[in-house]
């Protein structure tokens, strides 16, 4: 029945999607559209001629903002119900909510939280656009690496508690977990392409509203799956995963 937690997960990140656009339209715009003017303003003292708007800032701010997060959360939840699909039932008694809320936390740590520590985002008239690639880059990688060690500090923990209980061993996992990451961190370059004039408020704000639709993104996809989950009965069964009435 991986396909029906396919489709209950599409759905989790649609919501989560429209969610997480009404807080960006109330939240965050307003910071992207005080940093556009702060960069037009810089501009026109240095005499550059503003850059083409190939898309309006009505479009980039309403459709094109839907779009975008509405598709990013039906991605992600689908994603999500597949991993939630393969780790229900393998990881001890745990209710399928509960295993939803905990796999919507880890995937916040690792792909928002982790990478956003070394390389925050920034609004418009923030970075070079030189470097964007390489920015770019830098970021996926520390995605990759973010999971990766997840990934490793569970295995750990598997094997740790065996020795020294889920209490303990969850505290060795999770020190396993920030040793990696700090050491990671510490050895990639570090960016910062911020103006110095740049108000530091607005850019606070930025990525206050930035890493608050991640959170209103996960929380729902967590809470919203486990739900539909609970709702449709699952269990698994020989590996499976099965509505109970099957």
């Amino acid at each position: 029945m991986v396909g029906k937690l396919l489709v209950r997960g599409m759905l989790a990140g649609i919501a989560a999607g429209l969610l997480t656009f009404g807080f960006a339209r109330m939240v965050g715009e307003p910071q992207i559209d005080q940093a556009i003017s702060f960069e037009e303003k810089a501009e026109a003292v240095h005499g550059d001629a503003p850059e083409p708007e190939l898309v309006s800032r009505d479009t980039q701010a309403g459709l094109g903002l839907l779009t975008a997060v509405v598709t990013y959360g039906a991605a992600f939840g689908g994603l999500f119900s597949l991993v939630f699909a393969y780790a229900y039932g393998r990881v001890g008694a745990i209710s399928a909510r509960a295993l939803s809320a905990w796999l919507a936390l880890g995937a916040f740590i690792a792909l928002v939280i982790v990478p956003n520590i070394k390389y925050p985002a920034n609004p418009p008239s923030v970075g070079d656009s030189d470097t964007i690639g390489m920015r770019t880059g830098l970021f996926f990688l520390m995605i990759a690496i973010s999971l990766t060690a997840m990934v490793f500090s569970l295995k750990v923990r598997r094997r740790a508690v065996m020795k020294l209980g889920a209490w303990n061993g969850s505290i060795v996992a999770g020190l396993v977990f920030v040793a990696i990451i700090a050491a990671v961190q510490l050895s990639m370059p570090a960016i910062n392409e911020v103006p110095a004039a740049f108000p530091a408020v607005l850019l606070w704000q930025f990525r206050v509203a930035a890493i608050g639709m991640q959170v209103i993104m996960w929380a729902t996809i967590g809470l919203l799956f486990g739900a539909l989950v609970e709702r449709g009965a699952f269990m698994r069964v020989n590996g499976r995963a099965v509505t109970k009435s099957a």
